[in-house]
């Protein structure tokens, strides 16, 4: 496909920088939100470098090209999930702009990827 390992994705990359930061700003979140939204915001991070990763290794441009767009699904949760607890009183003072940032980059990466590959 594009290189031999998904470690050398520019994609990977940045999406691991992405669920570093977001470990970082949930573990300012509330205590009572760890089995909720920080919860959520982690397993959604944590899923878009996981799923490049699982379909680089599919053997078919098919099933990469389904995870990819995994991927880019749990980065439409996140974006989500990121809205709402700028929405929340105890939440909503802390900053996303970075992750935002870095969210709005890796969806950009992601769906140049899934376009050459479709191509």
């Amino acid at each position: 496909m594009l290189s031999n390992s998904y470690k050398e994705l520019t994609v990977w990359q940045k999406s691991m920088e992405l669920v570093t930061a977001v470990y970082k700003l949930t573990e300012q979140f509330p205590k009572e939100e760890l089995y909720g939204l920080t919860s959520q915001l982690r397993r959604s991070a944590v899923s878009i470098p996981s799923n490049i990763a699982e379909g680089k290794y599919r053997g078919s441009k098919k099933d990469y090209v389904q995870f990819l767009r995994i991927a880019f699904s749990s980065g439409a949760e996140l974006e989500t999930q990121i809205e709402i607890a700028k929405r929340l009183p105890s939440t909503k003072n802390l900053g996303f702009i970075d992750i935002e940032a870095t969210l709005e980059e890796v969806m950009k990466m992601l769906n140049a990827l899934i376009k050459k590959l479709i191509q």
